[in-house]
């Protein structure tokens, strides 16, 4: 199986690694079409990225196709077309949890920092992270973990059609977190130190200021 693997800083091996092992119940095996490249990909790369270990696969902004259920798997059948969520937690009666935000867990893996992640050809995963489409094509569904992250921000904020919003920062989830802005906020204006980010704002999103 085709693997890439970050050794070590600045050091990638394009290497075979084995298949994966026999699925669990809860498990689907995944073949990746699509991945990513995220700012922690690019932090991990260079060295500077917190809380991780080498060596490591990356990938967590994924386009997969189930090609297999584990037997208590129902939220997803072999030929689906997913998107993954990446924040896996590790302990269900950890207090966030329990409070409805898994993403807060004390417990946390995330896919390709924590554990291995979508550089290969295929792996398990947890069904009940996948989320499945029969209309967005995998490029698309590898963008869903990016833009979820700004329409998270968007929602926690309660923007509604009287608010001004600004957008700090128009990197590929900027981007996101302003379109999602400008559905619910009246004005939105964004802010970076990247003048070519500017006019890729006002050009392509038809950001005014």
């Amino acid at each position: 199986m085709k693997t890439i693997i970050l050794q070590r800083p600045e050091e990638f091996e394009f290497t075979k690694t084995d298949p994966p092992e026999k699925l669990k119940s809860d498990e689907a095996l995944l073949k990746v079409h699509r991945i990513g490249i995220c700012g922690t990909d690019l932090h991990a790369y260079a060295g500077d990225q917190p809380f991780f270990d080498y060596p490591r696969i990356l990938g967590h902004e994924l386009g997969v196709e189930v090609i297999d259920t584990g037997s208590e798997v129902d939220n997803v059948s072999i030929g689906d077309k997913c998107s993954v969520e990446p924040y896996r937690y590790t302990h269900p009666d950890d207090p966030a949890v329990r409070r409805g935000k898994p993403n807060c867990a004390e417990h946390l893996s995330v896919l390709g920092v924590h554990e291995d992640g979508g550089m290969r050809e295929r792996f398990t995963f947890p069904a009940k992270y996948l989320h499945s489409s029969q209309e967005l094509s995998y490029d698309q569904l590898a963008l869903i973990e990016p833009l979820g992250i700004g329409c998270h921000a968007v929602n926690r904020a309660q923007l509604n059609s009287d608010d001004k919003a600004l957008v700090i920062g128009i990197g590929p989830i900027g981007l996101g977190a302003i379109q999602f802005a400008q559905m619910a906020a009246s004005d939105v204006a964004v802010m970076d130190i990247d003048q070519n980010r500017l006019e890729f704002a006002k050009k392509e999103i038809g950001i005014q200021h």
